[in-house]
């Protein structure tokens, strides 16, 4: 509990360090040049496909009569680039794009700061593979994707709709985050032994960084009911993204260094005991008494 709250307590501290916020915006600037680009080229052709489709809905053309016969007509002009913005743009592609630019451009950097900055003289053991990082990730998102899909039946007993998923992602979170924390310091030996020693603390940091990814939900539901404002909302929603990601990463690279390094400080005290216990031990000489007249 202790190295929990410790790392903690660093991680929130390190999100305050420029570097980290620079990072936090990096991607955020990246993904609005990019869905500008994307916009000045494909914006008109995308408008009027939402367009067409909207106006073919038999549902949507009773919506289109009832907004005429309110007086709100101009509405029907508004909702499809609200439409496309919203659901066709933003949801699907920019929050997908802006965590895998997240992921490729944050974690790595924010492991290269934690360990020049606390970890100066850890060995590194590991490959720092990032064919091994993908394709672990992949493997582990596809086991979590599995076990989300089988537990969708349990989902309707009311408590366990709010239990099954956070522990699920919160499992392939500490999966994913500790094997990237110790990809470069620790060997494969060391990796296993330490998640398997860590399981629960690290369960537990994935279940509560699993929480905390959902605090960007009520941006999105703020959106929807204040659409006037996506310039400023989807931003900050964006951003709330990478800088969870960031915390989430610093929190499990602090935590698992200092479990390596603790890690092998015992391993090297019990190999100097075992050392010392194996020196065979010169005899005593007999103590001569003095002799008694």
């Amino acid at each position: 509990m202790g190295l929990l709250l410790d790392s903690f307590w660093r991680a929130v501290a390190y999100c305050l360090h420029p570097r980290v916020i620079l990072l936090s915006l990096l991607p955020l600037l990246v993904m609005v040049a990019l869905s500008f680009g994307v916009g000045y080229f494909y914006w008109d052709a995308a408008l009027a496909a939402v367009r067409d489709w909207l106006q073919a809905s038999a549902l949507f053309s009773t919506l289109w009569g009832w907004l005429a016969h309110v007086g709100a007509g101009e509405l029907s002009q508004a909702l499809p680039p609200l439409v496309l913005v919203l659901v066709l743009v933003l949801t699907p592609v920019i929050v997908v794009l802006s965590l895998l630019l997240v992921a490729l451009m944050m974690a790595p950097a924010v492991l290269r700061l934690v360990a020049s900055r606390r970890f100066p003289d850890l060995e590194r053991r590991g490959r720092g593979s990032l064919l091994g990082s993908a394709v672990w990730s992949l493997g582990h998102t596809l086991l979590a994707l599995v076990a989300l899909a089988l537990s969708v039946p349990l989902w309707f007993v009311p408590p366990l709709i709010l239990v099954l998923p956070p522990l699920i992602w919160g499992w392939l979170t500490y999966r994913v985050m500790s094997y990237d924390a110790l990809d470069v310091h620790a060997s494969a030996e060391e990796r296993r032994d330490l998640l398997k020693r860590h399981r629960t603390p690290l369960l537990v940091m994935g279940v509560l960084c699993g929480y905390l990814g959902a605090a960007p939900g009520l941006v999105w539901a703020s959106f929807a009911l204040f659409a006037i404002a996506f310039a400023v909302l989807v931003p900050v929603a964006i951003w709330i993204y990478t800088l969870v990601f960031a915390f989430s990463a610093l929190w499990f690279t602090h935590y698992c260094l200092a479990a390596l390094q603790a890690q092998r400080q015992q391993a090297l005290a019990a190999t100097e005991f075992e050392v010392l216990d194996a020196v065979p031990q010169a005899p005593r000489a007999p103590i001569a008494l003095p002799h008694e007249p």
